[in-house]
């Protein structure tokens, strides 16, 4: 099995991840500018890093992967196609949904799960543990109106699909906590909505001065709340942090 490296960056609370096989190969997954404890690890242990994963452009998940490649050898980035477009370096390796990629003896999986950013990816490794970045976090999902979101249903839809991964898949997501599936599909107040088990509320708030009704208050990987609202003006659906929303 794997062993897997977390760092998480105190002021944004991303996560990035080093994951490696029993050979000592291994891949980065994602940079949040808390790249040191990695590299050091890496360079301790004399750990090859066969590809660098990106699954998606945000600032606060490819921080310091520049310099982390050229520490490393530069390394190729794998990403989305759509991803690739909006990053600074040249992608090496695209990938789509279903395409895998052999990492030095890992088999790393892309599932394409956009809402959050349209070239957003999740990486499942070895079948057993699904890095799924801004999708899906411990007791949450990933807000919709972030630069190059595709959109709430869009975002429902990767939800759902990862929630199909077996139950005991281990999460680990692109914020704070890991999780598993199973827990996910028990207890996220999201799936659990989404899944016809609870029902969604009708109450009257505002979203940026635009009227719009709360259908669900849930809380969020940062000690705040994750709001999933409807606006008034043009029935847009938005999955929104808390702190956007005037209540009465």
């Amino acid at each position: 099995m794997a062993t897997i490296e977390r760092t998480e960056n105190p002021t944004w609370l991303s996560n990035a991840y080093l994951v490696v096989g029993e050979n000592r190969r291994g891949v980065l997954i994602d940079g949040n500018d808390e790249l040191g404890p990695l590299l050091e690890r890496i360079e301790r242990d004399a750990i090859e890093i066969t590809h660098v994963l990106v699954t998606h452009p945000h600032g606060d998940h490819v921080a310091g992967l520049t310099e982390a490649r050229e520490r490393l050898g530069n390394p190729p980035l794998v990403a989305h196609p759509e991803c690739a477009a909006e990053l600074p370096d040249e992608v090496a390796v695209t990938l789509g949904d279903g395409d895998k990629l052999d990492a030095g003896g890992l088999e790393i999986e892309a599932i394409h799960t956009p809402g959050h950013a349209a070239g957003h990816l999740a990486f499942l490794v070895d079948g057993g543990d699904v890095f799924t970045a801004d999708v899906l976090f411990k007791g949450t999902v990933g807000g919709t109106m972030a630069p190059g979101g595709s959109g709430f249903a869009d975002l429902k839809a990767s939800v759902m699909r990862l929630m199909e991964l077996p139950p005991e898949t281990r999460v680990h997501p692109g914020h704070r906590e890991p999780t598993t599936i199973g827990a996910e599909w028990e207890s996220n107040p999201f799936v659990r909505v989404w899944r016809g088990l609870e029902e969604t509320g009708a109450e009257e708030v505002s979203v940026w001065e635009r009227p719009a009704t709360l259908k669900l208050w849930a809380p969020d990987y940062d000690g705040g709340n994750k709001a999933w609202i409807v606006f008034a003006d043009d029935g847009l659906e938005a999955i929104v942090g808390g702190s956007q929303v005037v209540r009465p």
